[in-house]
């Protein structure tokens, strides 16, 4: 890859279907690269009990989301399930770049889509795939947040998912985590080496 900056990648787009480890992913490779600016997504869902309003995500109201979208306050946005908004705030990105480092994104399919269309080569879209549906059905059952109701959700919307996979710059099989770690921060140094010292 180029080493112009203009032509590097500025932003890290790891998305996955909902259990498949790229919170994960994303929090080891921002513990490791400083470059790495973690972009904080808005939401109108509930907090879980540990995530922090700003770091974890925006909490905000469906009113609040709303008046954001009709303001085009956001880069893409997205009723992920009914009732349930999910949006990149233009302003959040900017800061990031501005500040001369990598956003970095933990962001669903459709929306990490939407920012690849936009951002074109600036992004570097990398899919964390599960080694299967029924792994990704025992991974969400153990994390026990989800009822019986949304796991199934979530495996309907994966099934979708999984079908998008050429749309992605790189796939990352998760059926191994320290493996796929190790793998990720490969993707890393090759792809974003001009911010290395």
């Amino acid at each position: 890859m180029s080493k112009d900056p203009h032509t590097s990648p500025q932003l890290l787009v790891v998305t996955a279907p909902s259990g498949s480890g790229k919170t994960t992913v994303v929090r080891h490779l921002t513990s490791i690269f400083d470059f790495l600016k973690f972009s904080v997504s808005a939401t109108t869902r509930d907090a879980r009990p540990n995530e922090v309003n700003g770091k974890d995500y925006h909490f905000l109201t469906q009113e609040e989301f709303h008046g954001k979208v009709n303001s085009q306050e956001f880069v893409e946005w997205e009723e992920v399930y009914t009732d349930q908004y999910y949006g990149t705030l233009k302003s959040e990105v900017q800061k990031i770049i501005d500040a001369d480092a990598v956003a970095v994104f933990d962001i669903e399919v459709n929306g990490a889509a939407n920012i690849k269309r936009q951002y074109k080569d600036q992004a570097l879209c990398v899919y964390i795939a599960p080694p299967s549906l029924s792994e990704l059905e025992s991974r969400l059952r153990n994390r026990g947040t989800e009822t019986e109701a949304s796991i199934q959700k979530r495996l309907r919307r994966a099934k979708q998912e999984l079908e998008r996979l050429d749309e992605f710059d790189l796939v990352l099989i998760n059926d191994d985590l320290p493996r796929a770690l190790k793998q990720a921060e490969k993707i890393l140094r090759k792809n974003f080496h001009q911010h290395l010292s």
